[in-house]
């Protein structure tokens, strides 16, 4: 047998025996309908689409089952046909009479639901909702969602439409028939698409409330820092807050952060009576914020730290006169004294006299009686453990007035000025132009102390924006409410009280701005360069103050394991599961 190449030129078949075709034989399959062999190896011609019908030996095709050119020319027509409608319903979009491919999106009347109007959405969200990508989605008010889901439905139909430009060829077929395969085959694409959005929809969720978490807080803070009050508030109408005899302290940092968002986004409540700034202000909160340094080993052990230091800078001179006049700008109810009369006591000697120590005590708040009150409790103390105390007050003394004349310190007296918990509810440059919190760094310079003892929350609150300060607020305060909850036990009455505080601090932080906000917490590294640009140096505090605080810690039972001491660039860092909380350090 031939090869079947034209004029029967060629060799012998390769395949076959003998140079004959076999039937049957190696290379060829028999047809059971005329007993003809079919060829196998034959290669399809590329850039021809595969003939089924033009490979067989048919009796009617010339010699050795050869086709004639007719023939084929039939059959390549024949499958052009089949190709064709296979194809149609997918053939490509073109563009020539449309500025860009998203203006066709514009043209359906339903696409304000995936947020807003057609004409006010942004062109980049329609670009992100066809090609696949998280694009902002609005959630809708008021629709019932079976309705919504038809509406959406439907105008991803006529989008499909749209895009494959076959409107004429469905309507010649009655409307909607096999063209619109793809919507059909992918229907269970579709409704994935608009379940989600569906669920997520505040609208939807507004009919049963849940529980909110730190990720709910989240994505609220993120919605109010891009300027979506609206969406906000319908998901905070979604939350309800956890009973309180239930919420542990993540609980409660939720729902501390609720009631903070709600008065951001509500002003006009916000600053109802008793608002977040007056609150921080109040008796009540100077109460629990005194009782948080008593009870925290984290803040109580910065006040220990800020001790030595003053201690140090005394030096051992007991010949009778002042050891050291200590100038405080924030001694609250004076607990941190205590340690310190304490401390005092141990360096007598059996036949020496009483040591001196001076504290002026300085307030621009009134409270002169309460803080007299504060000296006299002292001076007891003092008398018992046989250290002279001369208290001192201070009051609505002016900046730009503080000398060592108007402190009522000696022009030779050894002076050490206590800033613990102070410079963070002093305004700055963000605030007002004035910048006290600068201002009052410069005039204790000019007292030339020997140390200034510096004790301060660790936390970037001060200049970060809305959503940073958000997260911040939720890593600091979350971690002082576990601190609390781990170290003091429910049974104490006072517990209560310092949550309450806590919270205070959180509302004021997240809810409030410009002089409205009254702590502005920073890091130590930026402490540490404002007092370096106020010409202070920094005294790194020793290893022996950094060793006494954390055998402090291992001494007895009591002290969570939880709790870490760590010197860190000059200063002590008091942690809580390696998070630091607060920061002493000295400077001269």
């Amino acid at each position: 047998m031939v090869s079947g190449f034209p004029n029967g030129g060629g060799g012998p078949e390769f395949y076959g025996g003998d140079g004959r075709s076999i039937p049957g034989g190696f290379g060829t399959v028999v047809n059971t309908v005329n007993n003809n062999p079919q060829a196998t190896y034959r290669s399809q011609i590329p850039g021809i689409f595969l003939d089924q019908t033009g490979n067989r030996f048919s009796g009617g095709n010339g010699i050795g089952g050869k086709r004639t050119l007719a023939d084929f020319q039939a059959a390549q027509q024949q499958q052009a046909a089949i190709n064709a409608f296979l194809l149609r319903s997918v053939k490509p979009r073109t563009f020539q009479n449309l500025q860009s491919p998203t203006i066709g999106l514009t043209s359906v009347n339903d696409m304000s639901l995936f947020g807003g109007s057609s004409q006010t959405q942004h062109q980049s969200d329609l670009v992100g909702i066809r090609m696949g990508y998280g694009s902002s989605i609005e959630p809708v008010q008021n629709l019932n969602r079976v309705e919504e889901s038809k509406n959406m439905l439907s105008s991803l139909r006529e989008l499909e439409k749209q895009l494959l430009e076959d409107d004429d060829e469905s309507d010649a077929r009655g409307g909607d028939d096999d063209v619109s395969t793809i919507t059909h085959s992918n229907s269970d694409w579709l409704n994935s698409l608009v379940t989600p959005v569906l669920s997520s929809s505040p609208s939807s969720a507004s009919s049963s409330s849940t529980v909110c978490s730190r990720q709910t807080v989240m994505e609220i803070a993120t919605a109010i820092s891009e300027g979506k009050t609206e969406i906000a508030a319908e998901l905070l109408a979604c939350v309800s807050p956890t009973p309180n005899q239930k919420t542990n302290s993540e609980e409660k940092l939720v729902n501390f952060m609720v009631t903070a968002l709600r008065l951001r986004i509500n002003p006009a409540e916000s600053r109802a009576p008793p608002s977040p700034a007056t609150e921080l202000c109040g008796t009540e909160h100077l109460i629990s914020t005194q009782l948080l340094y008593e009870l925290s080993p984290c803040f109580k052990l910065g006040f220990m730290a800020a001790n030595l230091a003053i201690l140090d800078a005394a030096g051992n001179n007991h010949d009778g006169g002042v050891l050291m006049h200590v100038v405080d700008f924030e001694i609250g109810e004076g607990r941190q004294y205590v340690n310190l009369l304490h401390a005092l006591s141990t360096r007598r000697s059996g036949d020496n006299k009483h040591l001196v120590v001076k504290i002026t005590a300085v307030t621009n708040h009134g409270g002169e009686e309460r803080l007299k009150a504060v000296g006299d409790r002292l001076s007891q103390l003092g008398d018992r453990l046989g250290v002279s105390l001369r208290f001192n007050v201070v009051a609505s003394l002016r900046l730009g007035d503080i000398s060592r004349e108007s402190l009522g310190c000696g022009p030779d007296e050894p002076l050490a000025v206590n800033l613990a918990f102070k410079l963070y509810r002093v305004p700055d440059e963000s605030v007002c132009v004035e910048n006290p919190r600068d201002e009052l760094l410069r005039r204790v310079k000019g007292l030339e102390p020997r140390v200034v003892t510096l004790v301060e929350q660790e936390m970037n609150s001060n200049t970060a924006p809305f959503l940073g300060r958000v997260s911040e607020a939720c890593a600091c305060y979350g971690a002082l409410l576990d601190l609390v909850e781990s170290s003091v036990p429910s049974s104490n009455l006072d517990r209560a009280k310092v949550e309450e505080g806590i919270g205070r601090k959180l509302i004021n932080a997240v809810a409030c701005e410009g002089i409205d906000r009254i702590e502005r917490c920073e890091v130590f590294g930026k402490w540490r360069m404002r007092m370096i640009m106020a010409g202070f140096e920094l005294m790194p505090l020793s290893e022996k103050i950094a060793e006494s605080m954390k055998s402090r810690l291992g001494n007895g039972n009591r002290v969570h394991s939880g709790f870490t001491v760590k010197e860190d660039n000059g200063g002590v860092c008091f942690r809580w599961m390696g998070r630091t909380l607060a920061v002493a350090s000295a400077w001269r």
